[in-house]
């Protein structure tokens, strides 16, 4: 009768896990990259659309340049406004 005893599975050494948790940070990384740009890409692409003219951004710009003061003024009650409300 042979009895064939059964082999421990090995564990990963301490490199292995290390470079276990290299590789699964490497790859977050890396979608946290994709996600990223992927937010810029639109977010550019609003401010772009904005920017055309009639839109917000245009509007908003063109009473900048003829009135500085005025549009700081209005910042700055608008500023006052919203730290108020908090």
């Amino acid at each position: 009768m042979n009895v064939e005893i059964p082999q421990p599975i090995p564990q990963p050494g301490m490199a292995e896990r290390a470079i276990d948790a290299a590789t699964d940070v490497s790859r977050t990384i890396t979608e946290v990259s994709a996600a990223l740009r992927v937010a810029v890409d639109r977010l550019s692409s609003a401010i772009a659309t904005a920017r055309e003219p009639g839109k917000p951004l245009s509007t908003i710009s063109a009473v900048t340049r003829e009135a500085p003061l005025a549009s700081l003024f209005v910042a700055f009650l608008f500023g006052i406004a919203v730290a108020r409300r908090r």
